[in-house]
């Protein structure tokens, strides 16, 4: 069985706490709430921590979104398979984080925006097309992305993350 990784599990919960503290900063389009923090910290995850944990932060924190009524059950599919993508992406393209962005851009807009049409429309009852969501979803991951191109670039040149991780070598770190 593999070990959890406290820390980075404590660093998991931090960003779905400013998930969900954040969550009241979004843009109500059509069905839609769109949080451009949620993808901010998406791709926080997706770097930082793995496709695996990005994913399970994002369901988490929609899932509390959802239970304190800041967020609709739209938020499950777009946020997750950005959060995926991202993730993957990441990972297995050598740690390039242009391709992370892609990720999140690409897994929320147009897988996520698409399969929120049969959650629309048959749990939510919104008449809606088929790519109804892709627009409003990229808008939204749009505004995350940015603000992650330039905060999460700073935090790798600076290995904020990967020195709280223990990702360096001790002779790495500077004091």
């Amino acid at each position: 069985m593999k070990s959890v990784n406290v820390r980075k599990l404590a660093l998991a919960g931090i960003l779905v706490a400013v998930g969900i503290v954040c969550s009241p900063l979004s843009i109500p389009v059509g069905a839609s709430k769109c949080a451009p923090v949620q993808h901010f910290i998406n791709i926080l995850g997706g770097v930082f921590l793995g496709p695996g944990y990005a994913v399970g932060m994002a369901f988490v924190t929609s899932l509390l979104r959802n239970l304190m009524g800041t967020g609709t059950l739209l938020a499950f599919p777009g946020s997750m398979c950005g959060a995926l993508l991202c993730g993957l992406l990441y990972k297995y393209g050598k740690h390039r984080l242009p391709l992370a962005y892609f990720g999140e851009l690409f897994g929320t807009s147009v897988i996520g925006g698409v399969l929120s049409y049969p959650v629309a429309t048959l749990l939510m009852g919104s008449e809606s097309a088929l790519f109804g969501f892709v627009i409003p979803f990229f808008v939204s991951s749009f505004g995350g992305t940015v603000i992650a191109v330039v905060l999460v670039t700073a935090m790798k040149k600076m290995k904020v993350f990967d020195i709280y991780l223990g990702n360096l070598d001790t002779s790495e770190k500077k004091v």
